[in-house]
């Protein structure tokens, strides 16, 4: 395996690390907090969005820059509307939808039971939603 170290206390700028990856899956292992000066180890997967190509990243930012405006984008790209987007159903393709509100599991539901946060018959309700 080989190592690309900053210098200590040295950050290197996101651009640089997705130039590096070129794309392959990473992990990232060691977090360090600047103020308190705290490191965090582990195994921790980027967010969706930073796991993008650099190109892409810079699209979608310019996108939400823009305010969602299409119009904008064609201003700024200098492409047509077309173009703008097929690029974005490309990334919206590559990205996962993430349930902001997901149902609670079988385990939840039946400790909000047995903790009485819910009566039986929501317990039940709720059962159901999941089959």
């Amino acid at each position: 395996m080989n190592n690309l170290n900053a210098r200590h206390g040295e950050a290197r700028d996101w651009q640089d690390l997705t130039r590096l990856t070129q794309g392959w899956p990473l992990l990232v292992e060691r977090v360090r907090l600047v103020d308190p000066d705290i490191a965090i180890e582990g195994s921790f997967e980027l967010p969706q969005l930073s796991r993008l190509s650099l190109e892409d990243q810079v699209f979608v930012t310019a996108f939400v820059r823009c305010h969602g405006s299409i119009k904008e984008m064609e201003r700024v790209f200098g492409v047509s509307y077309p173009t703008i987007k097929a690029r974005l159903n490309r990334i919206a393709g590559s990205l996962e939808f993430v349930e902001t509100n997901p149902l609670p599991s079988r385990a939840e539901i039946l400790g909000r039971l047995s903790r009485g946060e819910i009566d039986t018959e929501d317990a039940i309700r709720q059962l159901e939603m999941l089959a």
